[in-house]
């Protein structure tokens, strides 16, 4: 009952025939006013169309109405009628009907707008950000965030009333965790000692098992000092699930679940189960752990095919052990690219992934177009034609050298040619649809970018090895796959979780021996370990990426209510901002630039 504890009578959303001849009280905004003859009033249901009164007894009515700007704060208090045949609006819910107004207040007049409260006027995004306050009246903010209320009200009903879990708030001061993103730190009264916010609850979880609970979840927040893209935040919230006594399965179904039961009728149905891939199949089909599984154009493997060619630089590459050469065929590239796509593609492989990369044309003779095809026979070139399944008008993209380097780059010009084909006018990826998919199997640790001799945990190091590999943990770690499991829609990642380490040796000899981490940062955890830790795993889903994904939102800011900008910048308030040395004081922390530079900064 949206009208309950309040002083109106209905919303502008909900008036329809069956209203009419009834007296009505809305309040809501001004949206649209014509020659003092009529108005639009709006609130969070819709629009209701106010009659304003020309007679002489209602001259105040008129006066105040005709007056009010736009974005005014309104009551009105009127009867219902029924608009005259031919005016009435199919496309407004409350079209049929209109109010005639009795009595009117201007609760609050607003002064002049910064930008027009319209979905459809274009307004910059920072603009949008510095008045979040006004934007948050759009029909679209409005719906996603009402949207993602419903959702994770039907996600509590799943979790705590259908299954058991229990719904813990976890601290939000902590300390700070060996590996992963950078944390934000959090001065205390204590000389020298800082907080730090979590980028998870993952510790807290994982004691929450030792302490007995079975079944827990959150709706988090959480913090990562990094900056901004237009799906990250310094701030954002996940859905946090731990449980006991379960498997990697046992946890897969309960997401599956979890979805299909809180997923929005309006966006149609899923299927269930989510089909699963590894993470070495992913990157070998698609060059990404978070492949986009709408369209096609699949890598392919053409190595067997060419080490019978006699070209120099694919035999060359062959000899290596990790050597391969790849291709994807982008369909119909004569007919929708242009010459300088091809270049951007080239341009982007060797920039990002110094990967070169050669095209070959199937032309309308049916015959292949490329540099290579004079070192290949016409058996040959059908053979290649055969492989790659090559139509008239379709451009091949071959990539050769060490096998990650080639699945990646590829693996990107393939998302960037699905984005060239698509501006040409070739739908590809379908908006409405939702493609879920598990990738399972990943590397326990990888080599670190700065020192490849080296390991990191290639998630967090709470990870436990593959029951299959335990024994490699030991003498070759590099070749240990993971308990971890990805949850991937549409090419983006919108959970990740795993089955944890739970015995206290097996911890400390990964943080210790692998990783080279001081095990005494998680000394707390370590000695809980010990007191009979259940097995346990969990998962966590990004509730603003997930939610972005099914409201089709270009950017996670538009699902939040007040987002942080690029640089991570709160523009309506101005934060963060300084603080005075005698603010500092207590926290025995001094500002190591001059106050002159505050001018600058700014």
């Amino acid at each position: 009952d949206f009208n309950s504890f309040v002083a109106r009578t209905n919303t502008c959303g909900e008036l329809c025939s069956a209203h009419v001849g009834q007296e009505v009280t809305l309040y809501g905004w001004i949206q649209y006013q014509r020659q003092g003859l009529f108005l639009v009033l709006r609130d969070f249901q819709g629009l209701t169309q106010i009659i304003i009164p020309q007679d002489e007894a209602h001259s105040h009515v008129k006066q105040l109405l005709s007056n009010a700007p736009v974005e005014s704060v309104v009551r009105v208090t009127g009867i219902v009628t029924a608009r005259p045949p031919g005016q009435e609006n199919p496309k407004m819910p409350t079209g049929n009907i209109e109010v005639k107004a009795e009595t009117a207040e201007i609760i609050n007049s607003c002064k002049k707008l910064p930008f027009e409260i319209k979905d459809f006027i274009k307004k910059s995004e920072a603009l949008r950000m510095q008045y979040r306050y006004l934007d948050l009246r759009s029909f679209q903010l409005q719906y996603n965030l009402r949207l993602r209320s419903q959702i994770v009200m039907r996600m509590r009903e799943y979790l705590c009333n259908l299954h058991g879990f229990v719904d813990v708030e976890t601290p939000t001061l902590f300390k700070r965790t060996p590996g992963g993103a950078k944390e934000f730190v959090v001065p205390s009264r204590e000389a020298g000692k800082f907080y730090s916010l979590p980028q998870s609850p993952q510790q807290f979880k994982q004691l929450l098992m030792v302490g007995g609970l079975d079944r827990y979840f959150q709706v988090a927040r959480c913090y990562r000092d990094e900056g901004s893209r237009p799906d990250r935040q310094p701030e954002f919230t996940q859905i946090d699930i731990e449980m006991s006594f379960v498997d990697q399965a046992g946890i897969q179904r309960l997401i599956e679940g979890l979805l299909q039961y809180s997923w929005p009728e309006e966006r149609g149905s899923i299927t269930t189960p989510f089909p699963s891939v590894t993470y070495e199949q992913a990157l070998a089909d698609y060059g990404t752990d978070k492949p986009d599984t709408r369209f096609g154009m699949k890598i392919v493997d053409i190595s067997d095919f060419l080490r019978r060619s006699d070209i120099p630089f694919v035999q060359n590459v062959l000899s290596y052990p990790r050597g391969t050469v790849k291709a994807i065929c982008i369909p119909e590239g004569m007919r929708y690219l242009k010459n300088k796509d091809f270049e951007s593609l080239k341009e982007s492989a060797k920039s990002q992934f110094n990967q070169e990369i050669m095209e070959i044309i199937c032309r309308p003779d049916g015959c292949l177009k490329s540099l290579l095809t004079k070192f290949l026979g016409e058996e040959q070139q059908s053979q290649l034609i055969r492989a790659l399944k090559m139509q008239v008008d379709d451009v091949v993209l071959l990539a050769a050298g060490e096998h990650k380097q080639v699945c990646s780059a590829l693996g990107s010009v393939r998302l960037e040619s699905a984005d060239l084909l698509e501006a040409a006018g070739l739908v590809l990826r379908d908006p409405t649809t939702f493609h879920f998919l598990w990738v399972v199997d990943f590397p326990l640790f990888l080599p670190k970018e700065e020192n490849p001799a080296e390991l990191e945990s290639a998630h967090h190091p709470f990870t436990a090895p593959h029951p299959s590999d335990t024994s490699l943990l030991y003498s070759d770690p590099t070749r240990v796959r993971s308990q971890h499991y990805d949850l991937v829609l549409n090419g983006n990642e919108v959970g990740g979780g795993s089955i944890r380490i739970h015995s206290a040796e097996q911890q400390r000899f990964v943080l210790e021996k692998v990783l080279k981490e001081d095990s005494e940062v998680l000394s707390h955890l370590l000695e809980a370990l010990e007191f009979g830790a259940p097995p346990h795993g969990g998962i966590a889903l990004g509730l603003d990426r997930l939610i972005s994904l099914i409201v089709d939102a270009p950017s996670i800011r538009d699902v939040i209510a007040f987002p942080k900008s690029f640089r991570g910048r709160d523009l309506m308030a101005n934060a963060p901002d300084y603080v005075t040395p005698e603010e500092l004081e207590p926290y025995h922390i001094q500002v190591s630039w001059p106050l002159a530079q505050r001018g600058k900064e700014k």
